[in-house]
């Protein structure tokens, strides 16, 4: 008796593997067969990379007792095993390039006939992977074809000869973890799996191989030369611009260039003896000339994201409804830029940002940051044996893509510190395409790549780097900067997003950055909404770093994406002056397309409701211009706060958004606010059983608090100075910024004391005297309540005196209290979604309407959420609230406490009490759970504050 094992010597090689084809330009179609071999595989999990030998990849093997799993996705998905999660550490002990005995495995069996007419003596035929993580073991038909890493890449192998027209068998086994595993530590969720597609490419005799698109555009003559290098000789053929070329021979006509705001693409065909290759043309020129970043002649500015592969359900096994929903809002959000961190991503969303327009940074499937915890020590970047698999890392990348017009810089990778292997990378790349720029943020220096890139400088550094003053090289002082990353948008947040491009939009060397990141990676389940690092188990992890996105896992846009998008608009509007000779200015932020696509329209606002509109002729401004208009007379009103808005939207249906989105606005100053006045007219009366009236409201006589304002139930108002803390409140470990989360704890600012002094009934008011202090420190807040009536409405004028020595600040400052019943709020103020002090530049002041429920915002892990800006009025659970002066309004149906305990959004159940916040000031929100925390400007300093509400019963 014998039995067959499988050698597993490759998982633990250095090498990237055997057996693969060169790389070469991915295509989505030609007239060339495919078979898609996408669906259901059968599927056997190990717990080990030897526990199995190979004889289930034989033709005949029965596996009708084996699971099945969806290709594309991950076997941790589909209930075999847990995904982990970690930001930078290794789930394995570090020692290169060696993984664990307990090396979950992945037996995939795929049963197939070739399509009718698929003649298999008529050339080849190619087996692509797109991608599997980490390592691979490929047969066909009992044939061992090779074994591969390189998770985010393509890998092809020859496989015509081995081809039957009926009942091939593919197997294909997948190791979770491998020596590749080194090189894809991104900050993201590990999981195994062949989670791109796989596909029967038929590659007929004389059919195309490799191919290069030259598409060159010269801004000073308004002509694009062409030139498409082939492997296999043919003819390309441009019949929108005239062109018949041979292979390798150019063309220069006149044509339109590709932009990210104008991505005119032209429709070509390359034809080879045996196949016809469509291709899409997008002629542009990038280049660094003068310090800057240009393409086709004119500097760009930048404002992008970073953005991950993910759905909540299927993990990087993305479809193409979810690549372009993700390309889609970027559009309808005004983001020009992507940066595909920290991998090439799938083929097909490079398409769609030709077709849509978005500049690319395509990022190499290269992280090892891990390593840091060990000072760089054994990095596979400067480790010669690596060097291999890192070029190929970069050939697979650059030749899977360089037929992208979107894509203007290639990107070593990330995090993976400096060494030997990243320069011969940046040698292979500048030496296989001029035509595009390098960047690598951890090349401090610039030594190899052509962009200054920094991640998470705060607002004083960008400025110094702006203004020249940041030092360095003398080549890297002449480079342009970008950011690749910043505004960690994580939970609430990210803070300080409009004084960073006021920065970007001061200084020609600063060209924009990527926020991190586009969406949380939440994971669907069922125990917690969504899943994040820990919650499977997990020895290692990283909590819900993991969910640091514009958007939450089900595309929703977050406040932080309708933040970004109105502080990146392409069009400013600035609106001065009120009444008689009002203007407006309307300047086009574009860096090439005019304003023709957008029509203008703007509204006159009297108490937050419109009363006049109408619409503004506005020149079809070049890129960089501006104009000054005059707005109409103002209607005549009986008084009343007043107020213009000024809107762009889109003129005419686009490829992404509809007639009438609006692109961008601005509202003027609001001029004759009428506060909220009170003439007091009545006095407190004892009324009994303990109580005393004043007016409509009553309250206990010995406390001095309100126990109903009309018909309505108050319970619980006192001051209120907690939140319950945002992932940026609680910072991150290696920031240098203060930790306030941790200080406001450490201090006590979460179990204030109420200490009530006296309950004074004098004159026509009702006063309340308390002191607001945590145990243990003798720093306090003097708190007055001054409670008055005109009879039919209830006044309170709330006074504040700190006292002793406050080092922080405060999360915010106001009254708090809880209604018996609320389920609808109306309000004038800002709005749609929450605002804080520095993520306020989306809120547009107006009269808006809301349940409850819509008021707060779902966090993944729950935190402070949902406050409403400026807020002049509310109405809500049978009372009216006019604040002076504006307030934030926060309402929900559970305690900050709860709020504050919560872990996921499961943790919060619905009480009978809805409470309420009136806020006369908020800390502002930062991003320093991974970037610079709260800038001085919007820090919520203890100092004497006065602020007053006229309570109003309208049940």
């Amino acid at each position: 008796m014998s039995f067959r094992t499988s050698a597993t010597d490759y998982v633990e090689d250095v090498s990237p593997g055997s057996g693969a084809l060169p790389p070469r330009a991915w295509y989505p179609r030609s007239d060339a067969a495919s078979l898609s071999l996408n669906g259901r595989w059968r599927f056997r999990l190990s717990p080990t990379a030897d526990a199995e030998d190979d004889a289930f990849a034989e033709p005949g093997y029965d596996a009708g007792g084996w699971a099945e799993v969806s290709v594309p996705g991950h076997w941790v998905l589909q209930g075999h095993g847990s995904p982990i999660y970690t930001n930078h550490l290794y789930p394995f002990p570090v020692d290169p390039p060696h993984v664990p005995t307990e090396n979950p495995t992945g037996d995939h069996l795929r049963f197939f006939d070739l399509p009718e007419g698929w003649d298999v003596t008529d050339g080849g035929a190619v087996l692509r992977f797109d991608g599997v993580e980490s390592c691979a073991r490929v047969w066909l038909n009992g044939t061992d074809i090779g074994e591969f890493k390189g998770s985010r890449l393509p890998h092809e192998f020859a496989v015509g000869h081995l081809l039957k027209p009926a009942g091939n068998v593919l197997a294909v086994r997948v190791h979770q973890w491998s020596a590749g595993s080194y090189l894809e530590d991104q900050d993201q969720w590990w999981l195994p799996g062949i989670f791109r597609d796989v596909t029967l490419l038929h590659r007929p005799a004389g059919g195309v191989l490799d191919f290069f698109v030259h598409a060159s555009y010269d801004h000073a003559a308004g002509t694009g030369t062409l030139r498409v290098d082939s492997d296999v000789a043919g003819r390309v053929t441009v019949p929108g611009l005239g062109i018949d070329v041979a292979t390798g021979e150019s063309a220069t006509v006149p044509v339109e260039p590709w932009t990210a705001e104008t991505p005119r693409l032209y429709d070509g065909l390359l034809a080879t003896e045996g196949e016809r290759v469509p291709l899409r043309i997008g002629f542009r020129t990038v280049e660094s000339a003068a310090g800057l970043i240009k393409v086709n002649g004119k500097a760009v500015l930048f404002k992008g994201v970073n953005r991950h592969e993910w759905h909540p359900e299927h993990g990087r096994a993305l479809g193409p409804e979810t690549m372009r929903a993700d390309v889609l809002l970027m559009k309808q959000h005004n983001v020009n830029a992507v940066r595909t961190s920290h991998y090439p991503p799938h083929p097909a969303f490079l398409d769609l940002c030709d077709e849509y327009g978005l500049w690319v940074i395509d990022e190499c499937d290269l992280e090892t940051h891990g390593f840091t915890e060990q000072a760089w020590r054994d990095n596979p970047v400067d480790d010669d044996r690596w060097t291999p698999a890192l070029l190929d890392r970069a050939a697979r990348m650059v030749e899977r893509d360089k037929n992208h017009p979107s894509v203007v810089i290639w990107s070593l990778g990330n995090e993976a510190g400096t060494g030997r292997g990243l320069t011969a990378m940046a040698e292979w790349i500048h030496g296989r395409d001029t035509s595009r720029l390098v960047h690598y943020e951890g090349d401090s220096d610039c030594r190899d790549t052509d962009v200054y890139s920094r991640m998470y400088p705060d607002h004083a550094e960008v400025e110094r780097i702006g203004r020249g003053l940041d030092g360095g090289t003398r080549k890297r002082r002449a480079l342009p900067v970008i950011l690749c990353e910043y505004a960690h948008a994580m939970g609430n947040g990210p803070g300080g997003l409009a004084d960073y491009q006021r920065i970007f939009e001061t200084h020609d060397r600063l060209q924009g950055g990527f926020v991190w990141e586009w969406t949380d990676h939440g994971v669907q389940d069922e125990r917690f909404g969504y899943a994040y690092g820990g919650d499977f188990g997990e020895e290692l992890h990283d909590g819900n770093f993991v969910c640091d996105g514009l958007v939450f896992p089900d595309r929703r846009p977050s406040p932080g994406l309708l933040e970004y998008k109105k502080v990146i608009e392409p069009v400013g509007i600035d609106i001065d002056g009120d009444g008689d000779g009002t203007t407006v200015r309307v300047t086009n932020k574009q860096d090439f397309a005019d304003l023709s696509e957008l029509a203008f329209g703007w509204s006159y606002q009297v108490d937050g409701e419109t009363v006049e509109s109408g619409s503004l002729a506005v020149p079809a401004l070049a890129a960089g211009e501006s104009a000054e208009l005059k707005l109409p007379e103002p209607p005549a009103t009986d008084g009343g706060e007043t107020q213009w808005t000024v809107r762009a939207l889109l003129a005419a249906d686009t490829a992404w958004g509809p007639k009438g989105h609006v692109v961008a606005w601005g509202q003027s100053a609001p001029r004759a606010r009428r506060a909220p006045s009170l003439v007091a007219s009545g006095a407190p009366v004892p009324s009994g059983a303990g109580l005393v009236s004043l007016g409509p409201a009553v309250f206990d006589a010995r406390t001095g608090a309100p126990r109903s304002i009309g018909s309505v139930e108050v319970t619980g108002l006192r001051l209120d100075v907690w939140r319950a803390t945002t992932d940026n409140d609680d910072g991150a470990s290696w920031q240098s910024d203060p930790r306030y989360a941790e200080l406001w704890r450490t201090f006590g600012l979460h179990r204030m004391r109420h200490r009530l002094d006296a309950v004074e009934q004098a004159g026509d008011a009702l006063t309340v005297r308390t002191r607001v202090a945590p145990a243990g420190r003798e720093f306090g807040l003097a708190t007055v309540y001054r409670w008055t009536t005109d009879g039919d409405r209830l006044g309170l004028t709330v006074s504040v005196t700190p006292d002793g020595d406050w080092t922080v600040p405060l999360p915010r400052l106001g009254i708090r209290f809880g209604l018996p019943a609320a389920d609808r709020v109306r309000w004038f103020g800002g709005g749609p979604a929450e605002a804080y002090p520095d993520t306020r530049s989306a809120s547009f002041v107006s009269r808006w309407e809301a349940t409850i429920d819509d008021l707060q915002t779902p966090y993944v892990r729950p935190q402070e959420n949902g406050a409403r800006a400026d807020v002049r009025w509310a109405e809500l659970g049978g009372l009216r609230i006019d604040g002076d002066p504006e307030f934030w309004l926060t309402a929900r149906r559970w305690t900050t406490e709860q709020l504050d305990a919560a872990a996921h959004r499961t943790d919060l159940t619905p009480s009978g009490t809805v409470w309420v916040n009136l806020d006369h000031a908020q800390h502002g929100i930062g991003s320093a759970s991974c970037g610079p925390g709260v800038l001085p400007q919007y820090r919520l300093h203890a100092e004497p504050a006065e602020f007053a509400f006229v309570f109003t019963d309208i049940g």
